[in-house]
């Protein structure tokens, strides 16, 4: 029989929980800078750290905290092995585009490697092979046309047929030398870095728009930064110009447990290419090793229960190791574009000033360093090889025109399905920690009750598109199917691409409801 359900009662990333790191004030009054940076993640805090070390005067702004978005909650693998991506990229690409994309992760592997060693910084890294494994003979089948791949773009990699868990693996693809790493630890050197080169950072800053006038970025609170350079790192880009970012790419959300285990991890980072997908890595924690378990991949606000998904890494975990004590949960959200290549550069060509970077597809610890060291250079004014293929007015209409079509009819499909549902669920006794639907003079709500007894209400209403929101009881959050946004369960937001807060009620709303106007 299983271990009772022992999940963390709230979310925390072992990342945050590891490390304390500084804390900045809100921006207060109108500046100006060369580079104004919006996003405090890998990208964002690379990227000021390469130009301020250029001599840049640069400020970064952060609409919460530092590293508590995507960054903050990876599994930290650094690596050029991003699934079965370089058969795809060269039926669809070519072989050229296909080198490129792996040169550039390569070297932003090298480049991550270099600072951490040249700077003697604490960050756990470690030297692994990445492994891709197959539990069922047609995934065999494609990790075979994979390994054919990574011969053709002589990657260095060894086709095996097992690998050390107690899996059934019908093949094995690795990838040699790869690394994974605190990346916290590595980021909170850079954050001092671009400190001590004149940089400012402001948290609680949320930009709302970039003035077509000039290159100036206007807050929330309307203040105005003016400089040269406006670089887009906020995950969604906050500002999309005439790029039409919303319809070009689809969010996805996968998820993940540390936990100590009485079995020693035999070293690798592993990732199954089946589904549900299942990552594995280790780390060090007070000296001790513990595993990190992730997958579990969904498109945000659809699927079942969230908590399903930890439930189901738990039980993985206790499979594969004895006596795990699971420690921490958290999720991750991630942007994947029509042709799985990230957006990196112009924002448009009619604002070559603003450049954007986003679309990582859960490979953010080697993408998100490869966006900084090309938008270094193109602020810089130098050549780039990687320029062209990240470029984001691309356009291949094999596969974009099909992937196009397909997300924006799922975006169709659940605005109208969130209009015309009736809720499922009962506000009637909702009990400690769960949340419901209603209906109240025709407009649907959502009610959440927290473990005091306090209970929220919002309208369910995303306030980018106007798609009806879903609840994450995971991770205590409402999720909007369409675009990706994510609200806390007061309505703040939490994700973009959405700016405004969802509409608050007063909890009294609740005492005019009726099982006849609510749908039941």
């Amino acid at each position: 029989m299983k271990v009772s359900d022992r999940l963390p009662i709230h979310p925390e990333p072992y990342w945050r929980d590891t490390i304390e790191l500084p804390e900045f004030d809100a921006l207060e009054n109108d500046e100006s800078a060369d580079v104004v940076i919006v996003g405090g993640g890998i990208t964002g805090i690379t990227a000021a750290y390469l130009l301020s070390k250029e001599g840049k005067e640069v400020v970064l702004l952060e609409a919460n905290n530092l590293l508590n978005g995507t960054t903050g909650h990876t599994t930290a693998k650094i690596t050029a092995q991003h699934g079965l991506i370089y058969d795809e990229f060269i039926q669809h690409l070519g072989k050229t585009k296909a080198r490129l994309y792996y040169e550039s992760q390569s070297e932003a592997l090298e480049f991550i490697k270099q600072t951490i060693n040249e700077k003697q910084l604490k960050s756990d890294l470690q030297t692994e092979h990445a492994i891709l494994y197959a539990t069922t003979k047609e995934y065999a089948v494609k990790l075979e046309k994979e390994y054919e791949a990574y011969k053709a773009l002589h990657i260095d990699g060894e086709l095996v047929d097992d690998i050390p868990f107690p899996i059934d693996v019908h093949n094995a693809l690795s990838m040699k030398n790869q690394a994974q790493f605190h990346p916290l630890h590595y980021l909170k050197h850079l954050i001092q870095e671009v400190l001590d080169n004149g940089g400012r950072i402001y948290e609680k800053t949320t930009a709302v728009n970039v003035e077509n006038s000039d290159a100036t970025v206007v807050t929330r609170n309307d203040k105005r930064v003016t400089c040269n350079n406006v670089l887009v790192c906020s995950h969604f880009p906050f500002y999309e110009g005439m790029g039409f970012y919303s319809t070009r790419m689809h969010a996805d959300r996968s998820y993940a447990i540390a936990a100590k285990t009485n079995t020693t991890y035999p070293g690798g980072m592993y990732l199954s290419v089946d589904q549900p997908s299942r990552s594995l890595r280790s780390a060090t924690m007070n000296g001790e090793e513990i595993v990190i378990v992730g997958g579990e991949s969904h498109k945000t606000g659809q699927g079942k229960d969230t908590l399903e998904h930890y439930k189901a890494l738990q039980d993985y975990t206790e499979d594969l190791f004895e006596n795990p004590d699971i420690l921490y949960r958290w999720s991750a959200q991630d942007l994947i574009t029509l042709d799985k290549l990230p957006y990196i550069g112009e924002i448009t060509s009619t604002q070559p000033n603003v450049l954007i970077a986003t679309g990582f597809r859960k490979w953010g610890m080697t993408n998100g360093t490869a966006a900084a060291l090309l938008m270094r250079d193109i602020v810089m004014g130098n050549d780039n090889p990687y320029k062209r293929l990240y470029t984001p007015s691309r356009f291949y209409a094999d596969p974009s025109l099909k992937n196009f079509l397909m997300e924006n009819a799922d975006v169709a499909s659940h605005l109208i399905k969130g209009k015309l549902e009736t809720p499922s669920t009962s506000i009637k006794n909702i009990s400690h920690d769960e949340a419901a639907l209603f209906k109240t003079n025709g407009q649907r709500k959502g009610a959440y009750k927290d473990n005091e007894g306090n209970v929220f209400v919002v309208d369910t209403t995303c306030t980018h598109m106007g798609c009806e929101v879903e609840w994450n009881h995971g991770d205590r959050t409402w999720d909007c199917p369409c675009h990706g946004s994510r609200f806390s369960y007061k309505g703040e937001v939490i994700e973009g691409p959405a700016e405004k807060p969802l509409q608050q009620h007063d909890h009294t709303i609740l005492e005019n409801i009726t099982s006849e106007n609510s749908g039941y």
